[in-house]
This record gives structure tokens, C-alpha cells and sequence, in this order.
């Protein structure tokens, strides 16, 4: 018996598995192995009725044998030969030369396996996925996924007809990685997973957790990519280096990229990330915010969760562009002195049988137990918070919209779910912590890695977080969360209930507006007047507002207003800024045609003026944080609905903020004023360009009248509905 024949007769279970497309271990078997004293080539082309093994030139080297009726070939190498080629002449008569992806190596380094089997790879991004590499002088891309429990795992693509027994991958058992180099697979192409359980049954197709370009629906392959953008924003990555600066002015718009704004002529399309980064970034750079937030932009299949529920958390959506459009996008964004915020969702991901859900299997991503595992409310799985390789794959992609797409900050959606085991769950329908309790302790541990690695990259991360719970805002080494920033949503909840209350009722809700100011201080807070608040029946802003049109144009002027006036940074969804009448929808543009009509563009350009007023005033901005920068005059005067304050920055400069939350125009109203001399009124919500009615202060001489425990006083008009700004005439 020859040295095929022998090799073919004791390879031959390998060879019917190989051909099954159940074997587990390809590259035990495929590429060149020693049979003997002999070297074999042995190699799976099912649409191949002949493999020829030639040199670099296209050399004939030997003729290889079919083994198996499938599509195995085998020969024996020739001595001394390290390097080959194949050529193939298919079952149509076509001739086409290839790499064996079987003769080369593993390019997953020791130190890749040991920091991924640790959960501490930083790059992971750069490691797992669709990596486009060169080895030894041959491009291609390495393949790599993480799947402990499957049998076999394959990638399939048009470059190999979809079949998934032609490029079966490695096994790395101690960390459950899975890997292949493919040669001659390039920017562009599409891939998915196919893997067989522990139990050998083909699962859903899959597509790649780590992938950072996916096709549009229907389909939903992963595609490769390699960036080719060259970034123009140093001077701005460098000072952001220095990390987060509380004391800056942040008036942040908040952002969903497929509904602000629409080309009627292409039948209602979205703008792309290159058409936005014109036409957005100059409409926010006009209006004066320092910081765009975007609604999740990772890929996510279904447009109506707005990108809350990604499935794609290393890829750019692709409704707008590929992901460089998008890093032209942030790149312009930092070139008109905007910064960037992304919201990124860490806390669940849906059920869609291509994204993560039992990805091998099993529950890898998630918790088996459905107790720990889905969020009902939401119909979405949560992620294992306890498991290192989750935990790497969450931070990974943190740090990848942070490193690779320049992003300045992240806002982690619904903290308040990740932190408690019971959120929204009956006795009954949770498991306690190892200590009884309902804290999430894994959760915890997460976030605070988090803010810890971000914070350690320059970047900001905010919290949308609606409980008690202490410290969200606070420094890790100081028992906090580590979050930057947190949204206040006391503040938004009793404010707007404030608001939508009939004046004449309002004193009997005054604590409403100055609750807020009881724990204002305990942490770092954004003041969100959010996408959340327009939706869902909730009305838009001037929906919720009473009285007739007039009263209601008014109330939305003096409220903004009041926002600006109170500590904390500024956050104002899209739209909001043009006083729609309907609520947002996801499906349609923002009602641009509103400014056409003069109340709509009085507060368009009411809020343009309070950013710019915001901005150049430090006592509105520089000391949010502690009670230094804000002192009540008069916070009691319930009857006449009116509240008072004094904003502060560093230096002592102040200004006084007043509200008139009444129908009711007060003449000679005299307030308690930290010291003599003139005084200028910097803003009126009542200005006739706002669409006010025009009761004006001019400069107002203090007298030493005391009022309000000081021992000087300033008599104002105070506007009907409306929200002044007054500072001293140095």
C-alpha cells in the first residue's frame, strides 16, 4: 500500500467528519503533517475536481489524490518544500490558484491569549473580530471568536460559498477561542459564524460580536473593514488629555441621527454621517451648544428601539455611512469645538438569533438563570456582569468608541437596572446577592472598572440613573460609582410636574421647584430634558404647558430659562429648541417648517441667546457642584409663585435669577440684592424677539432698602410667565 493509500485509511474517520462538517480539530488534519517518514498535504475543496500543489511561480510541485468523495485531496509534500500554493480546477472547469489557510500558524500570541483568558485586553477590539493582517508577505484576514462551549465554529462568506466545512477554525481550549488566518479575504467582504453546539447541532448563523461593519436588513452579515481615515483633530485630543473639567460650560444637544432632519427628495431618507457632519454640526455650532449627544448609534436591528437595543457594540450603525463617514462625522464635530457624546448600552441586548443570545449554545454573553438573565419590561437579555470575558468585551468596546472614533464621552444607559437585582421584579422573580441584598455587586464592580479605564483615556462618562443610590458621581477610590456626571432625574420629574400644573395651583406645588435644591450638590449633575420626555404620551415640552397659546409659549420661555439659571450642566433634546406641537417620532424629520411662524422662532432664538449667555457667564456654569456657587434670596414665596436665586462663580461675580411662574405682570417688585450700585437686566424671557410682550427693565439702581435679610434692594417689573437674568454694572 502506498503512503496515500495508508495515510487515507487511517485518517479515515477524520475524513468523514472533515467532510460531515462536524469535525472539531481542522487543523489537526488539514494543511501538512507528518505521516510516516513522509510529509502530507492534505486539504477539503468540495468544489474542486482537481488540486494541483504548485510554488509562488504557479510551479507544478505534485498532484494531489482525492481521499474522500467530498472533496479531500491529499499528496506528499515534496522534500525541502516549506511554501506552497493551490491550484484548483472546479467541477465548472475553472481554474483559480489559492493559499492553504491550514499551512500557516496561529496569530493569536501568548500574551493576546493570556490577557484575553484574564479579561484585562484593552485592545480586544484589535484582536478579536475581522483583522485584516500580513503573514509571511500573504494578506488576508484573521478571523477570531469567542465560543467555550461549541464543537466547531467556521467562517463563511462569499469567498467560500457559504459552506461552512471549508474554513473550519482553531481551537484555543483554555480560553475558548476559536481562530483562523484566511488569505486573500479583504476590506469589504461579508462573513458570518457557523457553529454546532456542544452536541454537534447546527445553531442560528451568527454574526460577529466584535464586528465593526455590518450589512443593512434584510441581511445581516458582518463585513470586514479597515479604516483608511487619517484624523485632523490633535490639538483637540490633545487637551482632552487632561480629563474631565468640571467648571466648564456644558450645554449638551441631544441628538437621534435618523430623525433630525430628512431629504424629502430622496424619499424621506436619512441624512449620512457626511451630510450630517455639514449640516448638523454647523445648526449646533449656529445655536451655541458645547456637546452633541448621540442617541446609541451602535448597530442595532430594529429602528423603533431608537439603538437601545445594540447588537453590534464595535460598529457604527450603518444607516448613515461606513465607519469612517462616522469618524468624518467626530472629526468635524471636534473642528467646530464641539465635544461628543455617545449613549452606550451595557445593561441588555435583544433576542435576535444573529447577535449574542445563546451564542454557542449556551449563555455566555447572559445569565442561564432568567432570573438574573432577561429584563422583562425590555423583552432583552442581560449581560453576565460576573464572567471576565464579558466584563472585557463591555470595556473593550467602551474604549473602542473611545480610542478608535475619537468620541469624548459616554452616557451609560439605564445604570439604575444594572445596579439592583430586583429592578422591576416582583418577590420572587430575583436572586439576592451573597449577602441577601438586592445589589447587584458584579454590576457594581463593572461600572466602576469602567469609569476607571475611560476616565484613564481623558474621556467623561455619564450616568442615567434615577434612584438613591450614593455616590454615582463620585471618584472610585472615594467609595463612588466613578461616573463623571450624573442625570438628574428628580430635578426633570418634579420640575415638568411643576410646570404642567395650572399657575393659579402652583403655589400649592412650589416645593416642587425647590426641592431639588436639597440635595443639588450631592452629586455632579446634568439637568436632562431628554428624548424620554417628548415620547410615549408624555406631549411634547409646550404640550405639557397650560393656559391659552400665548400662556403656553411663555411658560416653555421662562422654564428653559430656569434650566439655565440652575446648577448643573444643560441638556435639551432636538426639536425641543422649535416648540413642536406633537411628540417626536423616530419615523419622520423635526417639524422644521415651525419656523415659519414667529412663537416657534422666538424660542429658537431664546435658546440660542441663553447658550451664548450661559457660556460667557461663569457664574452660571464654574462652581455647579458645590453650594459656593448658588444662594437662595428668596425661596418662599409661594403665594405669588415667584423664586429668586444668586448664581456665583470662583471669583464672588454673581447674577440674580428671578421666575414669575403667575399670568400676573408685578410692578415695583423689590428684592434683597448682595450689594449697591447698578444692576442690568442680561436677559428677559419677555422680550418681544422671544415673542414676549415686552415688559423690560432697564438699569435698576439698588437703594438700602433692606429686603429678604440684605441690606440693599433693587424694584423690578417682573414680566408675566417669564424668567429674568439680572448682573451688577461693574
Amino acid at each position: 500500500m502506498n503512503t496515500i493509500a495508508t495515510d487515507t485509511a487511517n485518517n479515515k474517520d477524520d475524513y468523514a467528519a472533515l467532510a460531515g462538517g462536524h469535525h472539531g480539530d481542522p487543523f489537526s488534519v488539514l494543511g501538512v503533517h507528518q505521516a510516516g517518514g513522509s510529509r502530507i498535504i492534505r486539504t477539503l475543496q468540495p468544489h474542486a475536481e482537481r488540486v494541483e500543489i504548485i510554488d509562488s511561480q504557479g510551479t507544478l510541485l505534485a498532484e494531489t489524490a482525492r481521499v474522500h468523495p467530498d472533496g479531500i485531496f491529499a499528496a506528499v509534500m515534496p522534500p525541502r518544500l516549506r511554501h506552497y500554493r493551490l491550484r484548483l480546477t472546479t467541477t465548472v472547469g475553472d481554474t483559480l490558484e489559492i493559499e492553504d489557510p491550514y499551512r500557516f500558524p496561529t496569530t493569536l500570541g501568548d500574551l493576546d491569549l493570556y490577557l484575553f483568558g484574564e479579561g484585562s485586553d484593552k485592545q480586544i477590539y484589535a484582536k478579536l473580530g475581522a483583522q485584516l493582517r500580513t503573514v509571511s508577505g500573504i494578506s488576508g484576514t484573521r478571523f477570531a471568536v469567542w465560543a467555550p462551549n461549541a464543537s466547531r465554529v467556521s467562517v463563511i462568506g462569499d469567498f467560500n460559498d457559504w459552506d461552512g466545512r471549508r474554513h473550519a477554525m482553531r481551537l484555543h481550549p483554555a480560553n475558548g477561542l476559536w481562530e483562523i488566518f484566511i488569505p486573500g479575504v479583504g476590506s469589504g467582504e461579508k462573513y458570518k459564524f457557523e457553529l454546532l453546539d456542544h452536541k454537534g447541532h447546527l445553531l442560528p448563523l451568527k454574526n460577529d460580536p466584535f464586528g465593526h461593519y455590518h450589512e443593512p436588513p434584510p441581511g445581516n452579515a458582518s463585513i470586514v473593514f479597515a479604516s483608511k481615515y487619517q484624523w485632523s483633530d490633535y490639538p483637540w485630543m490633545q487637551r482632552r488629555t487632561a480629563g474631565p473639567e468640571l467648571d466648564r460650560p456644558i450645554s449638551i444637544y441631544e441628538v437621534h441621527l435618523g430623525s433630525w432632519r430628512r431629504r424629502t427628495e430622496g424619499g424621506d431618507r436619512y441624512l449620512s454621517y457626511r451630510e450630517l457632519a455639514d449640516e448638523l454640526v454647523d445648526y449646533v455650532s449656529d445655536m451655541g451648544f458645547t456637546h452633541m449627544e448621540l442617541l446609541p448609534v451602535s448597530e442595532h436591528p430594529f429602528d423603533g428601539s431608537w439603538g437601545y437595543q445594540p447588537i453590534g457594540m464595535y460598529a457604527p450603525t450603518q444607516r448613515f455611512g461606513n465607519p469612517d463617514d462616522f469618524r468624518y462625522f467626530v472629526d468635524r464635530c471636534h473642528a467646530a469645538g464641539i465635544g461628543v457624546i455617545v449613549d452606550w448600552v451595557p445593561a441588555h441586548f435583544p433576542r435576535d438569533e444573529h447577535g449574542l443570545r445563546r451564542f454557542d449554545g449556551t449563555a455566555i454573553y447572559e445569565h442561564e438563570d432568567p432570573r438574573k438573565g432577561e429584563h422583562a419590561d425590555w423583552g432583552t437579555l442581560i449581560f453576565n456582569f460576573g464572567r471576565r470575558e464579558v466584563i472585557n468585551y463591555l470595556i473593550g468596546s467602551a474604549l473602542y468608541w473611545i480610542d478608535e472614533f475619537h468620541v469624548d464621552a459616554l452616557r451609560v444607559d439605564a445604570v439604575a437596572s444594572m445596579l439592583y437585582l430586583d429592578y422591576s421584579r416582583e418577590d420572587g422573580e430575583w436572586v439576592p446577592n451573597e449577602f441577601g441584598g438586592n445589589e447587584n455587586l458584579e454590576a457594581v464592580a463593572f461600572l466602576k472598572r469602567l469609569n476607571t479605564e475611560l476616565h484613564a483615556h481623558g474621556a467623561t462618562t455619564y450616568a442615567e440613573e434615577s434612584t438613591a443610590w450614593p455616590g454615582v458621581s463620585r471618584p472610585v477610590d472615594q467609595g463612588g460609582l466613578g461616573f463623571t456626571f450624573k442625570w438628574n432625574m428628580g430635578w426633570m420629574n418634579d420640575t415638568l410636574s411643576y410646570m404642567g400644573e395650572d399657575p393659579v395651583h402652583r403655589k400649592h406645588h412650589h416645593d416642587k421647584m425647590t426641592f431639588g435644591l436639597v440635595y443639588a450638590f450631592n452629586e455632579n449633575f446634568v439637568l436632562p430634558l431628554s428624548h424620554d420626555e417628548v415620547v410615549h404620551g408624555k406631549r411634547s415640552l409646550l404640550g405639557r404647558m397650560p393656559g391659552d397659546e400665548w400662556q403656553r409659549f411663555a411658560n416653555l420661555r421662562a422654564y428653559l430659562t430656569s434650566m439655565y439659571a440652575h446648577p448643573g450642566k444643560k441638556l435639551l433634546f432636538m426639536g425641543s429648541e422649535l416648540a413642536p406641537y406633537d411628540e417626536w417620532s423616530h419615523d419622520r424629520s423635526l417639524d422644521w417648517h415651525l419656523l415659519d411662524y414667529a412663537p416657534h422662532r422666538g424660542v429658537q432664538s431664546l435658546v440660542r441667546d441663553l447658550n451664548a449667555l450661559y457660556r460667557s457667564t461663569p457664574a452660571l456654569y464654574e462652581i455647579d457642584f458645590t453650594d459656593a456657587g448658588f444662594e437662595w434670596i428668596d425661596w418662599g414665596d409661594r403665594d405669588n409663585s415667584v423664586l429668586s436665586w444668586l448664581r456665583r462663580d470662583a471669583s464672588g461675580n454673581f447674577v440674580i435669577c428671578v421666575s414669575n411662574m403667575t399670568p400676573v405682570v408685578r410692578h415695583d417688585f423689590r428684592m434683597g440684592v448682595p450689594g449697591g450700585g447698578r444692576y442690568r437686566e442680561l436677559l428677559t424671557t419677555d422680550d418681544v424677539r422671544y415673542g414676549g410682550s415686552g415688559v423690560l427693565n432697564g438699569d435698576l439702581e439698588a437703594s438700602n432698602t433692606g429686603m429678604h435679610g440684605r441690606e440693599f434692594s433693587i424694584a423690578m417689573s417682573l414680566p408675566a410667565l417669564a424668567t429674568i437674568i439680572v448682573g451688577p454694572v461693574s
